[in-house]
């Protein structure tokens, strides 16, 4: 006689999986993005402005026939804006099947971190926003700060930017 089903429990998270991370530099920071968002890399080439864009959003590019938009991550964290540099890139990622660049100072490395070596982000009361984090790491006696890609680019970012690029278009289809 066979038992009644009780359900399928929820699968546990496994401490010792690994999860690649591209590792990029902000302000004398290390960050790092799940590799699987990360579609290209791309080296620092001047974008096209959108019209009442906020200032972190620098605009958009055009990769293969498709429209990106390009934030400053400096920018989107309140950190003072620099020159661009021969180091600087785009990092082009994908979120809920939409593509967006990201521009940071450098790209350093693809780190493996397992489940396990995965730190909550401490709570730093309401003077810094951590909304963005999803964690962080310790790597060879430094911190590297695990990145929400999901977060980066809000719902509203992305109707701000599909209805100024739609403006862009009305403006251009007048011209």
């Amino acid at each position: 006689m066979s038992q009644p089903s009780r359900g399928i429990a929820a699968p546990v998270a496994d401490a010792t999986a690994v999860t690649q991370y591209l590792t990029v530099n902000l302000a004398h920071e290390e960050y790092a993005i799940d590799i699987l968002a990360v579609r290209e890399i791309r080296g620092w080439t001047p974008v096209t402005r959108i019209p009442q864009a906020p200032p972190y959003v620098l605009g958009v590019l055009n990769l293969r026939g498709a429209i990106v938009p390009v934030l400053d991550l400096r920018l989107r964290f309140g950190l003072a804006r620099e020159e661009y540099s021969a180091t600087t890139v785009t990092v082009i990622i994908t979120v809920a099947g939409r593509y967006f660049g990201v521009v940071v100072d450098a790209v350093s490395d693809v780190l493996d971190v397992r489940a396990g070596e995965v730190e909550a982000v401490p709570d730093m009361g309401t003077t810094v926003d951590t909304e963005y984090l999803k964690g962080l790491t310790s790597v060879n006696e430094r911190m590297v700060l695990l990145l929400d890609v999901d977060k980066l680019l809000q719902p509203q970012d992305a109707q701000m930017l599909e209805a100024a690029l739609t403006a862009a278009g009305d403006v251009k289809a007048v011209a």
